[in-house]
């Protein structure tokens, strides 16, 4: 059994033995975490989480957010079992700070314990409220929200701390190790080239990063988990680990989601033929369109995919080669146009098969083309995709976006979704402030409550800065710091709901229905 004192990667977030306890099964610290992350029911809870579009009361056979973190998890074992292999890479992730399949795995299973319901569409709004409803400087971010679960509101762990996780699977959740706003300094937004995810958004400055992996609150827990880390990698970067994981859900989101929209009958061949063909055809003139009027043809075939090839110039300038892309582009309609989406699926166990080849083919030609680099750009992580293969995720992605994600039928659901979260929001806050319900209020929610009016009351005595909301003044007196905490509290209860029990819990807070014990009132 190792010990924290001979391997600092295996020392807890709690500060004891980094081996197992006697709840635990495995004897390896770092399968241990594996295991935590597994049992805990925020894992169980992403089964009836959205990926992209729901599966509840439609039938519909899509991934959510559980398959997704399985299938994360198993993409990234496989690029760490490959790099780990390789003895001339020894040195140089040893150099770095080492590469575990074990951490990788359960990072992976982590890495979306954080996202709310109805997926990315949730996420959103719940920042929105957090940081204008609330005034919550950090607002909420799903990457932010799976760190603050295994460091602090999920309580299986053996000390009550969260998990009680190693610091390494703690530093490879840190997909954007920095806060909003105020970690590290100076903060990664402020650099000539912004990591991914850290610049601010061009409609909304001042407002902080874009992405981000921690709250204030679990600070102290980034700090702890990245100390080993310094002098190896920068502030900003990623450790290997986390980079493994990143390239991994970059994989799975690449290959997966088109595969349950080709399985449902969304995806269409001709418009995606059209769009593909019309591009390699016409790529020279197509180049040549000024930007408005690229813009104002937006909606006609191949212009979309011009768009994409000059946004990454602008931001991808480091990896993007124009060859390379056109050889992507004729790679992805080959196998996806020409190959899954010429024969609609039909049920069959030759349309299953179909599915099937074209998802191993692709997730193994992705994962057999990751490199290890030691001194990436500011843009990358030093877990990379060769430039061929990089090209053809960056087109599989576009084909998911700009014919699944951009549909008006899915933005119609999605903006009814985006109504019962705030009108749930908006109710749980009536009945936390009602003192005559104090009583009477939801167990967890209470004891969210409580631990956020900890967490702020000392934010808010030892570094107030931190605390600065959308309106640009420090919360002042314990009223004002007393509804910060209601405000995370309720955002740290919504976020832990699944689909079926946020819109359960607001039928009930509405009145409209008779329904009384449900499992969205197992509260």
């Amino acid at each position: 059994m190792q010990h924290e004192h001979t391997d600092p990667r295996a020392a807890r977030r709690s500060g004891g033995d980094s081996g197992s306890s006697l709840s635990d099964l495995a004897a390896g610290p770092f399968r241990v975490d594996r295991d935590r992350v597994a049992g805990s029911p925020f894992f169980a809870r992403l089964g009836g989480v959205t990926q992209v579009v729901s599966s509840t009361g439609s039938g519909l056979l899509v991934h959510n957010r559980l398959t997704h973190s399985l299938k994360v998890a198993q993409a990234a074992r496989a690029i760490a079992e490959r790099i780990g292999s390789r003895p001339d890479l020894a040195g140089v992730l040893d150099k770095l700070g080492g590469c575990d399949p074990d951490v990788v795995e359960a990072a992976s299973l982590a890495h979306d314990l954080g996202h709310p319901p109805f997926g990315h569409l949730g996420e959103q709004v719940l920042d929105r409220l957090a940081r204008h409803r609330f005034g919550l400087a950090d607002g909420f971010e799903g990457n932010a929200q799976s760190f603050r679960i295994v460091t602090t509101t999920d309580v299986r762990g053996p000390a009550s701390l969260g998990l009680d996780l190693t610091v390494a699977v703690r530093a490879a959740m840190l997909k954007y190790p920095w806060t909003r706003r105020s970690h590290p300094r100076p903060h990664p937004k402020d650099l000539a080239e912004p990591p991914r995810g850290a610049a601010e958004p061009p409609d909304a400055p001042g407002t902080g990063a874009v992405k981000f992996s921690a709250y204030v609150t679990e600070l102290p827990d980034v700090l702890s988990s990245r100390a080993y880390y310094d002098g190896r990698i920068e502030s900003w970067q990623q450790t290997v680990e986390a980079s493994v994981m990143d390239t991994a859900d970059d994989i799975a989101y690449a290959i997966h989601d088109l595969e349950d929209f080709h399985r449902v009958g969304v995806l269409q061949h001709a418009t995606v033929a059209a769009e593909l063909g019309t591009w390699l055809s016409d790529a020279l003139n197509l180049a040549g369109l000024d930007r408005s009027l690229l813009a104002a043809q937006s909606r006609l075939p191949g212009r979309s995919l011009e768009a994409l090839r000059r946004r990454l110039h602008a931001k991808d300038s480091w990896a993007v080669d124009d060859e390379a892309f056109a050889i992507a582009v004729a790679k992805v309609r080959s196998e996806l146009v020409d190959g899954l989406l010429a024969v609609p699926f039909d049920g069959s166990v030759e349309a299953e098969r179909a599915v099937a080849g074209f998802s191993a083919r692709w997730t193994r030609r992705l994962v057999d083309a990751v490199r290890v680099v030691e001194e990436p750009t500011t843009r990358s992580g030093h877990v990379v995709l060769a430039v061929a293969q990089w090209h053809e995720v960056q087109v599989l992605k576009f084909v998911h976006r700009r014919f699944v994600l951009l549909r008006p039928d899915l933005a119609l659901h999605q903006r009814g979704q985006a109504r019962l979260l705030t009108a749930l929001v908006e109710a749980l806050e009536q009945w936390v402030t009602d003192r005559h319900e104090a009583d009477r209020l939801p167990r967890r929610l209470h004891d969210l409550v409580e631990l956020a009016g900890a967490e702020y009351a000392t934010l808010a005595r030892t570094d107030p800065r931190v605390l600065v909301g959308a309106t640009g003044e420090t919360p002042s007196g314990p009223d004002a710091v007393r509804a910060l905490a209601r405000g995370r509290a309720i955002v740290d209860f919504v976020a832990s709901l699944t689909d079926n029990q946020a819109s359960a819990l607001l039928e009930g807070l509405s009145g409209r229905t008779g329904q009384l014990w449900t499992d969205a009132f197992v509260l």
